[in-house]
């Protein structure tokens, strides 16, 4: 009897999948086909940075050659391929009209809208799909859910500690009786440190970069030819786009930046977008390289003697915490979590978050860095552009969208939760307590202009004074502040970390309240945020 041969399947990598160990890699048959897309759309259902895009399609080009020196079938849909319908959708649906595959198999999407248009196709075509865990992450949508169920609020601090029993990173014995190294779960204490006057000593030296091979180049015109209208600049494009370049971006990190990264990682200098900071989280968004190579790194450098306990936790705070906790909150909300909007606010997004042109310089040095490069630091994103729009009433959803596009390392699933979440304080869970308006944040991380002056020197040649919130000098950053605190006082009333702050808010009279918010809403009509919109 003669034997049937294996199913074809029609096996889908997506931009942000660019894993050379993954489980699906190894289960590819040889009638098997890998489908690897570039399309338009994925560029446009935000606006996507010109970097963001060009290293999207620079890292799956090379990985797909290299797939192609391993014997695989791969189909690859370039960017500027005549035939090109511009969309996933229709890119999976040409291919399953010509390859006639069996199924439809890939790993879990980073994105519900993605994974709910691979149910929309295979439906339609009739045909089954099957998504596979995505193995790069350490807990699973389902794992993470247990951990939640029945908790009142999820605390990462908490989900933090078990992630490093569970995977014994510096910790000291074993089982119930293990204890952090060093006595403390973390260092925050010891780690918002500002830079002194003359600015951080001696100066960070400057991240490795990657020279555009043929391959960008190739991606950076067909981009000027397809998608010419992209927000930001490409002409400093040196991201890693390879696993090679990852790891010597991460091995630059562990020996040049990770030392000082933890008392720093809060500081914030003009004309220095990295610092300390390890700029990796393009490369682990794309998976180029995995959270445990990273941490496993940054441990032995701890135990060589290379790098202090209080910067070597704290990285690995990011990676085994925060990153794979708002992966877990991502998948936990559901598909609608996006259109949360806790606190009500329904501003628009100022036009300087596209141009910079701005007369606030701490704005206009982090806008414009992100315009420049795709890269903002952590604090950066929250502390300065992010909570501008917190405190000035602007959109979550305008907010989330610009964080999603306008960085190398947006991808949904950590973006949304961050942005909605951490910078918003908007994911509000329907019905929740009065005063519980965040699921991510305990409080908003809202902040007037005294604490960029303390954290950064942006202050410093500012036209702006950060201590003044009335008058020519008053501070916008200062101003929007005290107007969120007037503003919200009701919704956050319950919030028992509020309470120190609005006693301050309780202090003032009836007419400088009133000031306060007549000063705020001119401003937001200066600023486009309640309708046309002028320079900031």
């Amino acid at each position: 009897m003669a034997i049937k041969p294996a199913p074809a399947r029609l096996v889908i990598v997506f931009g942000d999948q660019l894993n050379h160990d993954a489980a699906l890699l190894h289960l590819l048959g040889s009638r098997d086909t890998v489908l690897m897309m570039e399309v338009a759309q994925e560029s446009r259902h935000v606006p996507s940075h010109a970097q963001r895009t060009a290293l999207f399609l620079s890292a799956m080009r090379h990985f797909a050659d290299e797939l192609i020196k391993r014997k695989h079938a791969v189909r690859y849909i370039n960017l500027d391929d005549p035939k090109n319908t511009g969309s996933f959708e229709t890119e999976i649906a040409r291919a399953v009209a010509a390859l006639k595959p069996s199924e439809i198999v890939c790993v879990q999407p980073g994105e519900w809208r993605v994974l709910e248009m691979l149910q929309r196709v295979a439906s339609s075509k009739g045909i089954a799909l099957t998504v596979l865990p995505d193995d790069h992450f350490l807990t699973t949508p389902a794992e993470f859910a247990t951990w939640a169920k029945d908790r009142s609020a999820l605390t990462m601090e908490f989900f933090y500690r078990e992630q490093r029993r569970k995977l014994g990173y510096l910790m000291e014995g074993s089982g119930k009786s293990a204890k952090p190294v060093g006595g403390e779960w973390n260092f925050d204490k010891e780690n918002r440190l500002p830079f002194g006057k003359g600015g951080p000593s001696p100066r960070p030296r400057a991240p490795i970069t990657f020279k555009p091979d043929k391959i960008t180049l190739a991606v950076l015109a067909a981009m000027k030819s397809v998608l010419p209208e992209l927000p930001g600049k490409s002409q400093s494009f040196a991201w890693p786009v390879t696993r090679k370049q990852a790891l010597a971006a991460l091995d630059d990190f562990i020996t040049h930046r990770l030392a000082k990264f933890g008392p720093f990682e809060d500081a914030m200098w003009t004309s220095e977008p990295i610092l300390y900071h390890s700029a990796l989280s393009s490369s682990l968004n794309l998976k180029l390289i995995n959270p445990k190579e990273c941490c496993e790194q940054a441990i032995a450098a701890y135990n060589a003697g290379k790098a202090p306990l209080q910067s070597v936790e704290a990285f690995i705070r990011q990676l085994i915490g925060w990153r794979e906790f708002m992966r877990g909150v991502y998948w936990l909300e559901g598909a609608t979590y996006a259109n949360r909007n806790g606190l009500d606010q329904r501003g628009e997004l100022p036009n300087f978050y596209w141009s910079g042109d701005t007369d606030m310089a701490c704005m206009k040095a982090c806008v414009g860095e992100v315009l420049d490069t795709g890269y903002g630091h952590h604090i950066q994103r929250l502390m300065v552009t992010g909570n501008f729009a917190l405190i000035s009433g602007v959109h979550p959803r305008a907010v989330s969208d610009w964080y999603l596009g306008m960085f190398v390392d947006g991808v949904d699933w950590v973006t949304l939760p961050n942005a909605l979440g951490m910078v918003m304080h908007a994911d509000r869970r329907p019905g929740a307590a009065k005063g519980v308006t965040g699921l991510v944040g305990t409080k908003p991380y809202a902040a007037s202009g005294k604490y960029i002056q303390r954290m950064s020197n942006y202050c410093a040649g500012c036209r702006y004074d950060p201590g003044e919130r009335a008058g020519e000098k008053a501070c916008p950053v200062t101003v929007f502040y005290w107007d969120f605190l007037i503003r919200t006082r009701k919704q956050l009333a319950g919030n028992q970390r509020m309470a120190m702050i609005y006693k301050n808010v309780d202090r003032m009279t009836p007419q400088v309240m009133t000031q306060v918010t007549v000063d705020a809403g001119l401003l937001r009509k200066k600023l486009g945020i309640d309708g046309a919109s002028t320079k900031g």
